[in-house]
């Protein structure tokens, strides 16, 4: 079977995006598939033989986020698609989303890759959608009387919050973290809301929950052990993520059996209400009166060396090649 790993793009999260499709293409040539990573915005040459190469060097996430300007100069014939992208897509039996952020989270590759028949991984266009948007995501699970800290819209950096000091202001559908603060004044407040606007015309400001960051992965309909996240230094952003050592992350997460089901089931029902497919993670706050906080959905969790959702599977002695293949044949 010929899987394109599809990657790169012109997102923040490009570096963790071509890390985590390396991963992958490994994984799923080490279970006898021809797998390929191909970059969606830069494309290739090579078309004849495309399925029969592949790059042995390792993608690694930098410090910082990845600078754009010299990828965007580079002008597409098939607008954001480039060189034979979309005809290898379609000739290939499986496209395994791996573009993190922007058009790989929101719903327009998905949508694009319906209208062409080209079948692929994970969540569908409107369950993206939704899920991207942080806004609408937490009004929708608030309307299933799912806790998530209260939260407002920011349009520009002159808008003041109306929730009290300190707020977390971060982009309304971004990823890893990028363009994130935790603020306790105004001065602060506004370099924050300025940073966010760089990433997208709405921020969200929302009210900063003081307790433990876990998250959980959902594959197959199923919750996938709890884990707990805690950075070493500051809170859970893009350099902690990524760098190792940076972040402890406990796997299965210190938590009773009680409070592990409650998380567990709240993770599956956003799973259901966000119209989301095969996989996915949720992340969580839980709060110093033991309430855990909605904070947002990941439709394309990365699967790098250092991405929670493989620590998740492997807790349950699933191996990484063994999940990418549940991922890939859940698509078909």
């Amino acid at each position: 079977m010929k899987i394109v790993v599809l990657a790169g793009g012109l997102s923040t999260e490009r570096d963790v995006s071509l890390a985590s499709s390396k991963a992958v293409e490994q994984a799923l040539r080490n279970k006898g598939y021809k797998a390929r990573v191909l970059d969606i915005y830069l494309g290739t040459d090579n078309y004849d033989n495309f399925f029969d190469e592949t790059e042995k060097e390792e993608n690694i996430i930098n410090k910082k986020i990845p600078d754009l300007s010299k990828l965007k100069k580079i002008k597409n014939t098939d607008g954001y698609f480039g060189k034979n992208v979309l005809k290898i897509c379609k000739e290939a039996d499986l496209v395994f989303n791996m573009i993190h952020g922007e058009v790989g989270e929101n719903g327009k590759l998905q949508a694009a890759f319906d209208l062409l028949n080209i079948k692929y991984t994970g969540t569908k266009y409107l369950g993206a959608a939704i899920s991207m948007n942080k806004d609408i995501a937490k009004l929708l699970v608030k309307k299933h009387n799912i806790l998530t800290p209260a939260s407002q819209i920011i349009t520009h950096k002159k808008d003041k919050p109306f929730i009290f000091y300190p707020v977390v202001v971060k982009p309304n559908d971004g990823g890893s973290s990028i363009g994130v603060s935790i603020v306790t004044n105004d001065k602060e407040y506004k370099k924050a809301v300025k940073e966010a606007l760089k990433y997208n015309d709405e921020v969200l400001v929302e009210e900063y929950i003081k307790g433990r960051e876990f998250s959980v992965g959902i594959l197959k309909d199923k919750a996938l052990p709890v884990i707990e996240i805690i950075p070493k230094v500051g809170f859970f952003d893009y350099e902690n993520k990524y760098q190792k050592d940076k972040t402890e992350e406990i796997c299965p997460a210190n938590l009773n059996e009680k409070q592990t089901k409650e998380v567990q089931d709240i993770a599956l029902s956003i799973f259901n209400i966000l119209k989301l497919k095969t996989y996915a993670r949720i992340d969580f706050i839980l709060d110093e009166k033991n309430k855990f906080y909605f904070l947002e959905a990941n439709t394309t969790p990365g699967m790098s060396k250092a991405s929670l959702f493989p620590k998740e599977a492997k807790a349950l002695n699933i191996s990484f090649e063994d999940l990418c293949e549940i991922i890939a044949l859940d698509a078909l």
